[in-house]
């Protein structure tokens, strides 16, 4: 079980890192195309603005397990290990919420723009497919999260990365 999720886990940050690629792609190559040959990408404006969305949900899911995600951490760092673990379970399930609803109002967004039927300015190829993709990028974050929430809650040694030693 333990090495499933931890392999979900791995393929969610490996799907964010290949959005941060393809983002780097399109503006790369639209920027050397405009200033070296003068040509536009047909929707490269479009098409880059919806990819970036797309790596903000699936960034939220890949920094939101390893919480990787800036913190503030005055108090945290004040309390010891029990007042810890339950600020750090008191803080991902807040996240956890927060994460669901916005999943939810995400969904209300896909569900219209595919009945209104958007379409990029140049291509007229639908915008719905892109924030379907947000969409399940917002969807693993809240899975992750979830998992996240039941390790600090049951299995807490399991949310330390056993490549950092600790300094004893």
């Amino acid at each position: 079980m333990r090495a499933s999720m931890d392999r979900f886990i791995d393929t969610i940050e490996w799907i964010a890192a290949g959005i941060v690629g393809i983002v780097a792609a399109n503006i790369f190559i639209a920027v050397l195309l405009r200033n070296t040959l003068n040509y536009a990408i047909p929707d490269s404006f479009d098409i880059g603005r919806m990819l970036l969305g797309i790596l903000i949900f699936w960034g939220i899911a890949a920094t939101s397990y390893r919480g990787g995600h800036i913190t503030v951490d005055l108090v945290w760092a004040n309390v010891g290990p029990k007042y810890q673990r339950m600020i750090d379970v008191f803080a991902t399930l807040v996240l956890l919420f927060v994460v669901t609803v916005q999943t939810w109002t995400l969904f209300d967004k896909v569900h219209g723009t595919y009945n209104d039927n958007v379409l990029t300015f140049d291509l007229h190829m639908p915008a719905w497919p892109f924030f379907a993709v947000a969409w399940a990028g917002d969807v693993s974050a809240v899975l992750l999260i979830a998992i996240r929430t039941y390790r600090l809650i049951f299995y807490p040694e399991l949310m330390h990365d056993p490549k950092i030693k600790a300094v004893e």
